[in-house]
C-alpha cells in the first residue's frame, strides 16, 4: 500500500474524500488485549475519552482538547530529576552554550514519540504487545528484561530527586533514608487518584507539571538570564572553548531526555482516546491531534529545562568551590562543608544546586527549589509505573494489580538507593545518577530499533507506514543516537580503572551487540533490504511484510 504522506500532520480530508478514504484496511489481532480489559490490570483504560465529530473541520480546539492528555503525561519523563541533573550540570559546566543541544534532543525526541503514538492509533496495540507478538520467545524475553533495567533504573533517579526534595525541605531534618522510605507510601496514594477518572488522574499530572513550571520559572525570573545568550545558545549549534568536559555533558543531554521506556508508555496511552479504528479518517485525525498535543507538550518541557539550565549558566557558570564556599559563610548556610576550599571548578548536582541557590539567592530560591524536583520526582514516579504496567502486560501477557507492580518495582529500586542512602552520604545518593543514565543509555536501542521496525511494516500499519523519508530519517536518527550514547558509556566506562571492570563490560558488550545486531537485521528486512532477508520461519522470503506478521491477520473493513 501507498505511505500516508507527512502532510496528515497539519492538514484534514475534505468531506469528498472522506467517501474514498474510509474503505480502510484495520489490523484485527487475534485476542487484541483491548478486548481483554479487566479492573485489575489496565486500570488506564477503564474509561476512553469519547472524541467530539466534526466532520469538514480543519482544526477544532474541542477535539484537541479531547485529546489533550496522553502527550503531557509522557512529557512527564523530559522533567524527571535525571533530566533536571543534567540541566543544571550543564549550564555550570558550559554555560548557555549546549542549549542547541537540548533544543534538538527535544525535537529528535517528538519525533520518536510521533511514531510511539501512530503504532498505537493505528494498531490498537502498544508496542510491548507487538513485540510480543513479532518476536521469538528468547529476543522478547531479553527484551523485556532489558525494558524492565530501564525502568528500574529510572525509577531509582526519582527515588532520589524525591528523598533529596524531603531533605532540603525538611532543613535535613528527614534524613535521606527517610525520604527514600517515604516515596514508597506516597506513591501508593497517588496511583489511587485514577479511581476519580482519566481526565482527573490527566489533570492531577498537568498540576504537577504546573507546580515544576512555577518553581523553576521563579528562579529564572530571579536570577535573571541574559536573554540573548539564552536565544544565541539554543539557535547556534556551536561551542566555543569547549573540550571533553562539554563533549560530555552535551552526550549526557541526548541520554537524559530519550528515555527508552517512553516511547513503550506513549503506545500504550494513546488507546484511552475512543477512536474507530476501521474509519481511516477518524484514525489520520486522531494521529494528527495526538501530534500537535505531543508537540505542546514538549514545548513546555523544554521551556523548564531552558529555565534550569539558564539560571545556573548565568549563576554559577565558571564558579569556584572557594567563592560559593565564602557566599555559603557569609549567608550562615549550614551547607558550607559541601563545597571545599579550592580553586577548583563548581560541581553540582540537585541537592548541592538547591545550596548554591540558597546561598546565593535567599532560602526562599531553595526551598522553591526543592518543591520543583519534589514535583518532578512525584509525576516521573507515577508515569513511570504506568510505564511498567504496560511493559510486563504486553511482553508477558501477564495481569497484574497495580499494587503488587509498583511493590515489585518500588522494592528493586528502593534496596539499593536505601542502602547508599543509610551508609554512605548525599555526595554517593547523587552519584548514583551518573550510573543510572549509562544504564538506559543502553537500554535506548531495545526501544528505538523495535519502533522504527514496526511502524515500518505497511501489512501492519497500512496506509499510515512509514514512507521512504521517514524510514531513512528515522534509521538515520536511531543510528546517531544510539552511537551518542554508546560514547557515553565507553566514557563512562573508562573513569573506572579497573582491569577485572574492563573485562566483564568487554564480555557484556559482546552478548549486547550481537543482540542489537539481530534487532537491527530485523528492523532491516521490515525496511525493505531484501538480501538480507535469509529465509522466514514462514519460507515467505520475499515478503517481508508478512515476514514479521505471524501472528496477525488483516480483515478489510468497508466503512459507509
Amino acid at each position: 500500500m501507498k505511505a500516508e504522506q507527512d502532510a496528515d500532520l497539519i492538514e484534514e480530508d475534505s468531506p469528498q474524500e472522506n467517501a474514498s478514504a474510509n474503505k480502510y484496511s484495520s489490523i484485527s489481532p487475534p485476542a487484541s488485549p483491548e478486548d481483554q480489559v479487566d479492573n485489575i490490570s489496565t486500570t488506564y483504560f477503564e474509561e476512553k475519552v469519547p472524541v467530539p465529530e466534526y466532520i469538514g473541520q480543519v482544526f477544532s480546539f474541542r477535539k484537541l482538547w479531547a485529546f489533550t492528555g496522553p502527550g503531557f503525561l509522557m512529557s512527564i519523563a523530559y522533567l524527571d530529576p535525571g533530566n533536571i541533573e543534567s540541566d543544571l550540570q550543564s549550564g555550570a559546566k558550559a554555560g548557555f552554550k549546549l542549549l542547541w543541544v537540548l533544543l534538538g534532543a527535544t525535537v529528535i525526541g517528538l519525533l520518536l514519540q510521533r511514531l510511539a503514538a501512530r503504532l498505537g492509533v493505528v494498531t490498537g496495540m502498544h508496542l510491548a504487545e507487538v513485540c510480543n507478538r513479532q518476536y521469538p520467545k528468547v529476543p522478547r524475553i531479553i527484551l523485556w528484561l532489558m525494558v524492565e533495567l530501564a525502568i528500574i533504573g529510572s525509577d531509582m533517579q526519582e527515588v532520589i530527586g524525591c528523598a533529596i526534595a524531603f531533605n532540603l525541605l525538611s532543613v535535613g531534618r528527614i534524613p535521606l533514608w527517610a525520604g527514600v522510605l517515604i516515596t514508597i507510601t506516597d506513591t501508593f496514594v497517588f496511583l489511587f487518584l485514577d479511581k476519580y477518572g482519566l481526565r482527573k488522574l490527566e489533570a492531577f499530572f498537568g498540576f504537577l507539571i504546573t507546580i515544576m513550571a512555577v518553581s523553576f520559572g521563579y528562579e529564572y525570573i530571579l536570577v535573571k538570564p541574559d536573554q540573548g545568550e539564552v536565544l544565541k545558545g539554543m539557535f547556534v549549534p556551536y561551542c566555543a572553548g569547549c573540550g571533553s568536559v562539554q563533549l560530555t555533558q552535551a552526550v549526557g543531554i541526548v541520554g537524559a531526555v530519550i528515555m527508552p521506556h517512553n516511547i513503550y508508555l506513549h503506545s500504550a496511552l494513546v488507546k484511552s482516546r475512543d477512536i474507530d479504528r476501521k474509519n481511516k479518517r477518524e484514525v489520520k485525525e486522531a494521529n494528527k491531534y495526538f501530534f500537535i498535543e505531543s508537540t505542546i507538550a514538549l514545548f513546555v518541557s523544554f521551556l523548564i529545562n531552558v529555565f534550569v539550565v539558564a539560571v545556573f549558566a548565568e549563576a554559577f557558570y565558571n564558579k569556584t568551590n572557594m567563592e560559593v564556599n565564602q557566599e555559603c559563610n557569609a549567608t550562615g548556610s549550614p551547607h558550607t562543608d559541601l563545597f571545599p576550599l579550592n580553586n577548583g571548578t563548581l560541581e553540582v548536582d540537585i541537592y548541592k544546586g538547591g545550596v548554591v541557590l540558597g546561598c546565593f539567592f535567599g532560602p526562599a530560591a531553595l526551598y522553591i527549589w526543592a518543591v520543583g524536583i519534589l514535583a518532578a520526582g512525584q509525576s516521573s514516579t507515577m508515569t513511570g509505573t504506568y510505564s511498567g504496567q504496560f511493559v510486563m502486560e504486553g511482553f508477558l501477557n501477564l495481569k497484574w494489580s497495580r499494587f503488587a507492580r509498583v511493590l515489585l518495582t518500588r522494592s528493586i529500586a528502593i534496596t539499593p538507593t536505601l542502602l547508599v542512602a543509610i551508609f554512605q552520604d548525599v555526595k554517593h545518593l547523587t552519584g548514583m545518577n551518573d550510573f543510572l543514565n549509562v544504564l538506559q543509555s543502553m537500554q535506548l536501542p531495545f526501544a528505538l530499533i523495535p519502533i522504527l521496525t514496526f511502524t515500518s511494516l505497511t501489512s501492519l500499519m497500512n496506509d499510515f507506514a512509514n514512507g521512504l523519508v521517514w524510514k531513512i530519517s528515522g534509521g538515520v536518527i536511531i543510528l546517531v543516537v544510539c552511537a551518542i550514547n554508546m560514547y557515553f558509556v565507553v566514557v563512562y566506562v573508562t573513569t573506572l580503572a579497573s582491569t577485572l571492570l574492563y573485562v566483564v563490560a568487554a564480555l557484556l558488550s559482546i552478548a549486547y551487540l550481537c543482540f542489537v545486531a539481530y534487532l537491527a537485521w530485523y528492523c532491516l528486512v521490515a525496511l525493505g533490504v531484501s538480501c538480507l532477508d535469509f529465509g522466514s520461519r514462514l519460507g515467505l522470503s520475499r515478503h517481508t511484510d508478512i515476514y514479521l506478521l505471524n501472528d496477525i491477520d488483516a480483515d478489510t473493513v468497508v466503512e459507509s
